[in-house]
């Protein structure tokens, strides 16, 4: 039966991961995942270890099932010399009648003790690492906590690289994907997903998960046969009425703009695939003078704030009009129906 191998691993009713978007998904979506059988997931770069706590205890206490909190690995840097972003962004303060924040917001957070002691108290079904792995000891703590660990890998080294630090699983994430792209390595090699996810199915020997550029039952279907033990969708949630975007990031998904995404830097510092907006078309989506990432983001709070659809991120991955606006747990269960029906019984993967 397809998604066997992984289904067995996680004790998931279907091979599908809801994935861990921070800021765009949380409780509510998690639970709906769940209650459809898949992969529930936390996203945590943008939470406290207490926020952590008190979600966590929310899922458990509305449904049971395999849960995967996600943390960043990036390292941060001293603050840097951001006046030269400044500059960049001066005729969009001028217009806009505002200016770099006072107090910046929280910048998206690594994974720490504090997280890995949250882990370790509240023993999660899996963890999930973006931009690489933490530090060993950290994430032989988690390992002892009973996780299973998946790291996430945009090129078949990186594959190589996260079996060999013990992975239970491996993302393998196409340059489809919406959101940040996940390299650690040698920087960003984009490789599609139909062409990354069968090499790294031939280079590793534990189970892969392919993401990107998946929205609807085709590409769930046509990613097992092509090697895959199971599918991570987000940007195929984010229509669901239990995602948190905004109005404006709903109405571009289903405009549109939607039929175009492209890799920036602008909105963090590092590359991430979104939609295309005012600031993107008239800056450029990769300036060389966005600060290192998370830093980027804090000079376009107050440009955010009063002129949200000319400034804010709207992350989605390039299958975005592919998706539909329906409830979490009838878009999993639809969406495993209908691949089922289109796989047969051709694989076990």
């Amino acid at each position: 039966m397809a998604g066997e191998r992984f289904r067995d691993l996680t004790g998931a009713a279907v091979p599908i991961v809801q994935a861990p978007m921070a800021g765009s998904s949380g409780v509510a979506l998690a639970v709906a995942a769940l209650q459809g059988g898949a992969v529930g997931s936390l996203p945590c770069a943008l939470i406290t270890p207490e926020q952590l706590r008190v979600q966590v205890a929310e899922v458990r206490g509305a449904v049971s099932g395999p849960l995967n909190i996600n943390f960043f690995c990036h390292e941060i840097g001293p603050a840097p010399d951001e006046t030269a972003w400044h500059q960049a962004l001066a005729r969009f303060y001028a217009e806009e009648g505002v200016g770099p924040p006072d107090s910046p917001p929280p910048l998206r957070a690594p994974f720490d003790a504090a997280m890995c002691a949250v882990i370790e108290e509240l023993r999660p079904e899996i963890v999930s690492f973006h931009f690489g792995l933490p530090a060993r000891p950290l994430l032989e703590r988690v390992r002892a906590a009973g996780a299973l660990l998946f790291g996430n890998a945009t090129t078949v080294a990186e594959a190589r690289w996260l079996a060999g630090q013990g992975m239970d699983a491996i993302i393998a994430q196409g340059s489809e994907a919406g959101g940040h792209a996940g390299y650690f390595l040698s920087g960003h090699h984009p490789v599609g997903t139909m062409a990354l996810v069968p090499q790294i199915a031939d280079a590793v020997d534990v189970p892969v998960i392919a993401a990107g550029g998946i929205c609807d039952a085709r590409g769930i279907a046509a990613a097992l046969i092509l090697g895959a033990s199971a599918v991570q969708l987000g940007t195929a949630y984010l229509p669901t009425p239990e995602s948190l975007i905004s109005a404006t990031h709903r109405a571009r998904l289903a405009g549109p703009e939607a039929e175009e995404t492209t890799f920036t830097n602008l909105f963090t510092g590092r590359l991430a695939r979104g939609m295309h907006n005012r600031l993107m078309n008239e800056l450029g989506p990769v300036h060389p003078a966005a600060p290192p990432f998370p830093y980027a983001s804090g000079a376009l709070t107050e440009l955010r704030r009063v002129a949200e659809a000319d400034y804010a991120s709207f992350w989605a991955g390039q299958a975005a009009p592919l998706g539909r606006a329906e409830p979490a747990r009838a878009l999993t269960e639809r969406l495993w129906r209908e691949a089922s029906n289109l796989l047969g019984d051709r694989i076990t993967a």
